[in-house]
């Protein structure tokens, strides 16, 4: 292996071993404490790159400055844009984040990957064909009881290597470059206590994507919703013509949604859908929380509308149900990016620019999900996505390609001249 492939290797091994996973049932921010322990190595680490101002704030936000390196003929008079990189610490509540070990894979040759940790844990080129691309290459897994982490330390460790990269090579010329390290992007609270005149940038890129050459700057716009069901209690032992259940009711409510449309599980490219997430209650009250999605953001009110006409049909279909009530909150979570960074052509422009350099087609696509620079966009900082290699994120089978991150460091390396 190259000297790159190792040094990118072993930065992301030590950075997945610490847990920083985040929990959406906290009410502090972060969510939880233990992400600042990474965040507190990185500032370290920037510091002893020699980058001055590093540093991290309550909040558990990471902040630094690459300060620009310019030629000798270059009028000092004339302004720079001033870029960021982003990538956040946490790592998704789905799957344990606790105890993660890392396996390097230095020579894959294609066959099933048991993992040591659950025999039951395979990886397999049927299950995930990109591993094919990484046949005589290295690739990192986990070990089969927890997820890896590469969402998102593989765009930390990818940034950490550009950080590391201008800092001893002075021959690369470049304007004033800003890190970014958030906390809670997996709990959609990414930017809730985001400084943006601190941070001080005018445009900025996440690293936050996944295989080779994905470039992406649409997300999907992003509600969630509460359906509250309220019911009528009495004593079990004397419920008859009384007791109308708000657990039944939901559980009605869940059977009536579609099964074959409409839902994560049988929808793909631009098609939005609705997901149950969560129940909670009892006899008397129970709530239903959903997520709701879509690349239009208007229909996202048609698929609540929907919902609510679902939801009323079972209610006044069934004659026990006669005086359940329901009513319904929605919660603006994010909104798709695309409507913001198409103001903006030539940061998409200067990035396609990079990957070509570093001999890479664009793969421009939208995210079946969300980004940290889905609300930074909407926040004054319009901000694209860029791939880092993760695969199979939030799940016990992650992995992720080394080439990958390398060759993203090599992009970033690229727009940082062509900027």
């Amino acid at each position: 292996m190259e000297l790159q492939t190792l040094q990118v290797a072993e930065r992301f091994m030590r950075y997945v071993k610490i847990d920083t996973q985040s929990d959406p049932e906290s009410n502090s921010f972060p969510s939880t404490e233990k992400q600042k322990n990474l965040s507190n190595l990185l500032v370290n680490e920037l510091q002893g790159l020699g980058i001055k101002d590093a540093h991290v704030d309550a909040f558990g936000y990471v902040m630094a400055t690459i300060p620009a390196n310019l030629p000798p003929h270059y009028n000092a008079n004339s302004s720079l844009p001033v870029i960021c990189f982003c990538a956040h610490v946490d790592t998704a509540p789905d799957c344990s984040g606790t105890g993660v070990e890392p396996i390097l894979h230095s020579n894959y040759l294609g066959a099933p990957i048991t993992l040591p940790k659950d025999p039951e844990q395979v990886l397999t080129t049927a299950s995930y064909p990109y591993l094919k691309q990484f046949i005589g290459s290295e690739i990192i897994t986990a070990s089969g009881d927890t997820l890896l982490g590469a969402d998102d330390k593989a765009g930390v460790t990818i940034i950490m290597e550009l950080a590391k990269f201008l800092m001893e090579n002075k021959n690369v010329y470049h304007g004033p470059v800003k890190v970014l390290f958030t906390p809670d992007e997996e709990v959609g609270r990414g930017t809730d206590h985001l400084d943006f005149v601190k941070l001080g940038a005018d445009y900025g890129y996440t690293l936050d994507g996944g295989e080779l050459g994905c470039f992406e700057m649409e997300t999907f716009s992003a509600d969630y919703l509460t359906l509250h069901i309220n019911g009528v209690i009495a004593h079990p032992g004397a419920a008859k013509g009384v007791m109308q259940n708000a657990i039944k009711v939901a559980g009605a409510i869940v059977a009536a949604l579609p099964n074959e449309e409409w839902c994560p599980e049988h929808t793909e490219g631009r098609v939005g859908f609705i997901h149950p997430n969560q129940i909670q209650g009892g006899a008397e009250k129970a709530k239903i929380e959903f997520l709701v999605r879509d690349f239009d953001t208007p229909k996202l009110q048609a698929h609540a509308q929907r919902l609510m006409q679902i939801a009323a049909q079972v209610v006044e279909a069934h004659p026990g149900f006669s005086k359940v009530k329901l009513s319904m909150e929605v919660e603006e979570q994010y909104r798709n990016m695309g409507e913001i960074i198409k103001q903006h052509p030539d940061i998409v422009e200067k990035a396609i620019k990079a990957y070509e350099k570093a001999g890479i087609k664009p793969i421009i696509t939208p995210i079946r999900g969300g980004t940290d620079g889905s609300r930074m966009s909407f926040l004054g900082l319009p901000t694209p996505n860029i791939f880092t290699g993760m695969q199979a994120i939030h799940s016990k089978h992650e992995w992720i390609g080394v080439r990958d991150m390398v060759k993203a460091v090599e992009v970033l390396v690229n727009l940082v001249e062509i900027i």
